[in-house]
Order: C-alpha cells, then sequence, then structure tokens
C-alpha cells in the first residue's frame, strides 16, 4: 500500500514538473525576440531615408516642381502633401514616389494651385 502511495505521489511530482517545463521559455528566446524587434530610433532613421529617396526622386522627375512639395514616409507608406501648379505634375509625383524602392503605399495629398 505503501508503494503504491508513494507511486502517486511520485506521479503527480513528474506530471507538474513537466507542465511547468512546457510552459517556460529559454532566455535564449527572450534576447532573439528583443533583438529582432527594431528600436524606436532604427524605424526614424529608416523612415527618414527613404523620405529622402523620394524627395530626390521626386527632384529628377521631369516636369515637376517640388518647391512645394513635401514628404513624409513611415513605415514604407509615404504621403505627399503641397501644391503643384497643374494636375499633370500630381500624376508624376504618384508615379515618382511608387517607382522609389522600399515604398509599400503613396498617399498624394497634393492640390493644383495657379500660379499669379
Amino acid at each position: 500500500m505503501k508503494s503504491v502511495d508513494f507511486l502517486k505521489a511520485l506521479g503527480g511530482v513528474v506530471a507538474v514538473v513537466l507542465a511547468c517545463n512546457v510552459y517556460a521559455q529559454s532566455s535564449d528566446a527572450a534576447a532573439t525576440d528583443a533583438m529582432a524587434a527594431p528600436s524606436a530610433k532604427s524605424v526614424k532613421k529608416t523612415d527618414r531615408t527613404l523620405g529622402r529617396k523620394v524627395r530626390s526622386a521626386l527632384a529628377k522627375a521631369q516636369g515637376v516642381d517640388v518647391s512645394s512639395i513635401s514628404v513624409r514616409a513611415r513605415g514604407g507608406a509615404v504621403t505627399l502633401t503641397g501644391s503643384v501648379p497643374d494636375q499633370s505634375q500630381i500624376d508624376k509625383a504618384t508615379a515618382a514616389a511608387q517607382g522609389v524602392a522600399g515604398v509599400t503605399s503613396v498617399s498624394n495629398k497634393l492640390t493644383v494651385v495657379l500660379p499669379n
């Protein structure tokens, strides 16, 4: 009888130990997850770099006046704001921005303002 109680107790202990090990994570996994997530600083730097690339592409695009265009990049999504003298420049600016590597979407908020 004592051996049966002992085996029951031993089985209970083994079950608890196994349950604890199943839910435990190694410290290596936590370190890997922390290193995989980009820091806020690196995300901002990436966004600024993408914004500069888009601005450069707009400046090189034929027939686009970039003097009144602002570019904002956030996680691959680019927003163009400002004004241009005619509708064709809005279309050219969108095409130029979409052609930049790393751009996932373009939100064009440019407006046409006729020069005086």
